[in-house]
């Protein structure tokens, strides 16, 4: 357990260690991340004077970052625990912000790319921009936007596009598109601010490699091979994937998300997260011989793991909808595995979980675990992780969801009244959630939003319009 005045070394995405110290401890740490960069980890005595980072870049006020993590949260294999020195009297002992440790250096990048990267005139014209009005012409006649506006999606622009309507949105970091480049890129090269791409359908070919992005998302049909930038630090996948990618250092500073396998080019990612239906075998995790975190997420069905013994400096193992994994399938004990955390389980399995890293040096930690009787019934239900946080309330919710899809399956779309038959049904899903949000007061900003993507699911099967179903479920939730 960390204390106050504890120091530690944290990796930063791009390559190189940041440092923090504890400032305060209870139920949480409140740590203090140190304005310092190093290609090394630093040794103790060379942070002795160092003070709070202060971030300032984009909309940030400069005040020092300071996070409260959680006391109990497992310090991250890749960190180093340097030892103890005095809090510096211009560290802050408080916090509003909750974080964790693995997102401890991110400020770190962004404020020394803001400083070295980004050009003063543009940094300044993102400090003038007001809270106003102003005129974006886009070669399509002139429209009002906001001129604070950080995102803008381009995906339904016709025909040729004047890039340099741009320049009047001066606080724009990210944009979505879709289809051919028609001069998508060399506009991004122009404007190093704009640090996140959402590409649907994009070309067979795709050079990013100049631009200044940080995040990139591509959609739909994978293109055949991409060039990413070098200060890329997150990669999704959310269709096919690329053949062929290139990328420095073949991915190792690339945080990569996807949904089917990892593309050639990529050997070097050390953090992979699998959006998986089935079964995640070593064939489609790919070649990564620095593999050191992996997190996998399953859909339907819910499959096992099998070749992970292959990657020898796998240190965390994030499991989320495990119910087709059991014990044997997980790194066998004595291995770089130091981490396990699973979210979703079958309560029968995690014993023998637990058994088999017992002395082996792992963090185990399990929790959503629910029998196999129960899930015999609701493993596909969307609202099952309710009763993580209260049995009886997720349980009614449940059962709200199965009544109301069982009634809208008995519909007969074609019909003309079938979305008038709709309504009482999914009037009363709505209506049994306000009863349970008023008896056991269990949903939360993050269960709204669960509740309202079933709500539209079911609405879309039964041929609900979206702006109509929009409208009911506003009317109705009282939650």
């Amino acid at each position: 357990m960390l204390e106050i005045g504890d120091v530690v070394a944290v990796p930063l995405p791009l390559g190189g260690y940041g440092a923090c110290q504890v400032t305060a401890a209870g139920e949480h740490l409140t740590v203090c991340v140190l304005d310092w960069r190093s290609d090394a980890v630093p040794a103790l005595d060379d942070l002795r004077s160092a003070g709070p980072l202060r971030v300032d870049h984009h909309s940030w006020s400069g005040d020092p970052e300071v996070v409260n993590v959680p006391a109990a949260e497992h310090l991250p294999a890749d960190a180093v625990h340097l030892g103890r020195l005095p809090v510096r009297p211009e560290l802050p002992e408080t916090s509003a912000t909750y974080g964790s440790w693995p997102g401890m250096g991110l400020q770190v990048v962004l404020q020394r790319r803001w400083e070295l990267e980004v050009p003063g005139a543009v940094r300044e014209a993102y400090a003038r921009a007001g809270h106003g009005r102003v005129q974006v012409d886009l070669g399509r006649g002139a429209v009002t936007r906001p001129a604070a506006l950080s995102a803008l999606d381009l995906r339904d622009h016709a025909g040729d596009v004047r890039w340099a309507g741009l320049d009047a949105l001066p606080r724009l970091t990210q944009l979505t598109w879709r289809g051919p480049e028609r001069g998508l890129v060399a506009a991004l090269e122009a404007r190093p601010l704009i640090t996140a791409l959402r590409w649907e359908d994009p070309p067979e070919g795709v050079d990013l490699s100049r631009t200044g992005l940080h995040g990139l998302a591509l959609v739909g049909a994978g293109p055949r091979r991409v060039a990413l930038p070098p200060g890329l630090m997150a990669l999704w996948l959310e269709g096919e994937a690329p053949e062929a990618v290139e990328a420095a250092a073949e991915g190792r500073w690339i945080r990569l998300t996807t949904r089917s396998r990892v593309p050639r080019g990529l050997r070097g990612v050390r953090e992979l997260t699998v959006e998986a239906s089935g079964d995640v075998t070593g064939a489609s995790l790919g070649d990564l011989e620095g593999l050191e975190r992996l997190s996998v997420r399953w859909g339907r069905p819910h499959g096992g793991l099998a070749g992970l013994d292959a990657h020898p400096r796998l240190h965390t193992l994030e499991l989320a909808d495990a119910y087709g994994v059991e014990a044997s399938m997980l790194p066998a004990p004595g291995g770089p595995l130091r981490l396990l955390r699973v979210d979703g389980f079958r309560s029968s399995r995690a014993g023998a979980v637990r058994q088999r890293y017992e002395d082996a040096g792992v963090f185990v930690e399990i929790r959503g675990a629910k029998p196999d009787r129960w899930l015999a019934t609701n493993l596909d239900n969307p609202l099952r992780d309710w009763v993580d946080d209260h049995k009886r309330a997720g349980e009614a919710a449940c059962r709200a969801y199965a009544a109301a899809s069982r009634a809208i399956a008995a519909l007969d779309i074609g019909d003309p009244g079938a979305v008038a038959d709709a309504r009482p049904i999914l009037r009363s899903f709505v209506e049994t959630l306000n009863g349970i949000e008023e008896r056991y007061e269990i949903i939360d900003t993050l269960r709204r939003e669960e509740a309202g993507e079933v709500f539209f699911v079911l609405a879309e099967r039964a041929g609900v319009p979206p702006s109509e179903a929009e409208a009911w479920f506003g009317d109705w939730r009282e939650f």
